[in-house]
């Protein structure tokens, strides 16, 4: 990305970002006790994560994610709805910015994959011995 200030050149290169790249950046916070056990601060959003709404009118709010909009980088949240004036029913989209992690969808078993990978590097055992030698 290019570092400008103005926010109509960071929003149209978001905008034509391509789609693999963008869908990387829609990602959220975990709670702590969940960063301490995964070990990360952050992680890309899936359906079927838990999250806490923590900004806006939704605020204080719990649900699932029942679907990602990559093309404007919004999630949906169950339960999150508001009424049309003729009463039919919408659900809100969310910036990803607005919400905390509290709960993650375990089926995938390829999302946490890397992590194992890093720890049983060679490096890190490196590091290990050269610890336990001291």
């Amino acid at each position: 990305m290019t570092k400008s200030s103005k926010p109509r050149v960071s929003r149209r290169e978001y905008l034509q970002m391509d789609m693999h790249i963008r869908s990387k950046t829609i990602t959220g916070h975990l709670n702590k006790k969940l960063q301490k056990e995964l070990g990360t601060r952050s992680v890309s959003l899936r359906k079927g994560d838990i999250v806490e709404i923590v900004r806006g009118n939704f605020k204080g709010k719990e649900g699932k994610i029942i679907n990602i909009q990559r093309g404007i980088g919004k999630i949906h949240v169950e339960k999150i709805i508001r009424k049309k004036s003729d009463g039919t029913e919408y659900e809100v989209a969310i910036d990803p910015s607005n919400i905390i992690v509290v709960g993650i969808e375990k089926g995938d078993k390829k999302r946490f994959k890397t992590k194992k990978k890093k720890e049983g590097s060679e490096w890190v055992q490196k590091v290990k011995r050269k610890k336990l030698k001291h």
